[in-house]
């Protein structure tokens, strides 16, 4: 399921504020793309905090998420800030190939 693995994927522990802000959106907007059209959006917030919660003591990047999803269930709404991570090199194999 959709919920399951987005909770892996920010479930990675320790990282600094500014990445776990970036996951913890990344991780929000998967799982929004991912609740199905007809669902209840609040139904759905709060059965994937249900489940993300438990990991939010160990990961900040869940607590994020998990604190966008109570915000988004929030009445009345209120506009989230949500921005995607700007596309960055992260070194690709010339810098592998060079440590070999």
């Amino acid at each position: 399921m959709l919920l399951e693995r987005t909770i892996r994927q920010l479930d990675i522990g320790p990282v600094s504020p500014k990445r776990a802000l970036e996951l913890g959106q990344l991780g929000y907007l998967q799982w929004l793309g991912g609740v199905p059209g007809g669902a209840g959006y609040v139904t759905e917030a709060m059965a994937a905090y249900s489940k993300a919660s438990p990991y939010c003591d160990t990961s900040p990047a869940v607590a994020v998420f998990c604190d966008l999803l109570i915000t988004s269930a929030r009445v009345p709404l209120v506009p989230m800030s949500l921005s995607l991570v700007p596309r960055q090199a992260r070194g690709g194999t010339d810098p592998r190939r060079a440590q070999s």
